[in-house]
């Protein structure tokens, strides 16, 4: 072995296990079969096919860069890559001219990976689009974010966004047994074994992510020892504390959030309260939890128990006095009173519909029998002749219409048979049999 061997060996060996296992060929890559099998988007590539700019979007460890780097071996493009991270404009235009010389004094083409592409700037993304549009690059940008957020709109259309999926559970463990096998890239050399059940246990703390399995197995075989068997107790000392995927403004929060959310809505009490623990245990903000509720308990649940907004409330201040730990308990009795309480949306419906006559309608006139009589101008002018006091009647109600003359007769407010609802609409019901036309000024 020469030097030079010696020296791309030692550089090799330093390397984490999971740069040393990337893949060096599509056929090579585990998972993503909806995007590379025969007939799909990529599964078609060959030196020489042209290749659309792409946004890949998808979790960690679910095969983005490695990817970038495959798809453009496959056909033949000078690779550049980039992070939106530690690049800026200088270093697109850079980039973008490099290609430009490139496609026309060698008929090369380029292909301009740009990881964790969200990170860019309007304007930065802004710099790209003439040349993506051209073609003197094919953008290849990857994000852990909803692109929609992340990446402007005249980018995305010139762009083919495809979605990777987090690696499945069988998927994972033959990379782990991969790796334990493969004597030039991972750790044949050690010759240590993993069972079935440390393995399945390997597998769930990875949860999708390859570039996480792989540095809890790295450090699980070192602990291990050569020729040994790798046990649950190392993968517990190489994984400590699992970690949860989350981003307080990234897409898993908004697919968390919308999850606790819908569970509410749906009644399942169970859910509910796994979707708040799993944003309670990666580090979110309880406050922000509880503004959920808070909203939840009148936009979902409203006066079909109006105790759930007490609740809700109540939670908060809970909270505020205990802290954490214990305050997630307050936090979770009043996430199960809320998915189990009885549900309404017309606290939304009402607003909805007079938000919409309010701007259909402009200011329409306070009726002059609901104006104040609190001076002889005002009394002069007319202004509450003829309002009745619903105290001075039995039951405290006294058949009338309080809504601007150009609505008599419209109904925002449309109850349900829910819960307490019920009960307001009977009594709605009732109201509305004594109510009679009623005249001005009577």
């Amino acid at each position: 072995m020469d030097l030079f061997q010696k020296s791309a060996e030692k550089r090799r060996t330093h390397q984490p296990l999971a740069e040393r296992m990337r893949p060096q060929s599509l056929a090579e890559l585990v998972g993503q079969g909806h995007l590379l099998a025969p007939g799909r988007l990529l599964g078609q590539l060959a030196p020489g096919r042209t290749l659309p700019s792409l946004i890949l979007w998808g979790p960690p460890g679910s095969g983005k860069t490695t990817l970038a780097r495959l798809l453009g071996e496959a056909v033949r493009a000078h690779l550049i890559a980039l992070s939106a991270v530690t690049s800026g404009v200088k270093e697109v235009r850079e980039v973008v001219a490099e290609a430009a010389t490139r496609r026309d004094q060698y008929g090369h083409r380029t292909l301009l990976f740009i990881d964790e592409i969200h990170r860019f700037s309007k304007a930065q993304q802004d710099a790209l689009l003439p040349h993506v549009e051209a073609g003197t690059v094919t953008l290849v940008g990857a994000t852990t974010e909803n692109p929609s957020f992340g990446v402007i709109a005249a980018l995305l259309s010139r762009c083919r966004v495809v979605r990777l999926e987090p690696l499945a559970d069988d998927q994972l463990a033959a990379l782990a047994r991969r790796a334990l096998t493969d004597r030039d890239r991972g750790l044949g050399a050690l010759e240590v074994t993993i069972a079935d059940e440390p393995l399945a246990h390997l597998v769930d703390r990875a949860a999708g992510d390859a570039r996480r399995m792989y540095g809890i197995l790295e450090v699980a075989a070192q602990l291990a020892g050569a020729g040994a068997a790798i046990t649950d107790a190392h993968l517990d000392e190489a994984s400590q504390q699992k970690t949860l995927t989350y981003d307080r403004s990234g897409d898993e929060h908004y697919g968390v959030v919308s999850a606790f959310i819908k569970s509410m809505r749906g009644s399942d009490p169970d859910a509910a309260v796994y979707w708040m623990t799993r944003m309670l245990e990666a580090g979110e903000d309880p406050r922000f939890v509880i503004r959920r509720m808070v909203i939840f308990a009148s936009e979902d649940v409203g006066n079909a128990d109006p105790q759930a907004l007490v609740v809700a409330v109540a939670a908060l201040q809970a909270y505020e006095l205990v802290g954490l730990p214990e305050g997630v308990l307050p936090l979770t009795q009043a996430v199960v009173y809320l998915a189990t309480a009885p549900k309404s949306n017309t606290a939304l419906t009402s607003y909805a519909a007079a938000r919409k006559a309010v701007r259909e309608r402009g200011a329409l006139p306070v009726p002059p029998e609901l104006r104040p009589a609190s001076t002889e101008l005002a009394r002069k002018m007319g202004h509450g002749e003829g309002y009745r006091y619903p105290h001075d009647f039995e039951g405290a109600y006294v058949p009338a219409d309080y809504l601007p003359e150009a609505l008599r007769g419209e109904r925002f407010y449309q109850p349900t048979d829910s819960g307490y609802e019920a009960e307001l609409r009977a009594r709605l019901e009732a109201w509305a049999a004594r109510r009679q036309p009623s005249k001005k000024g009577v």
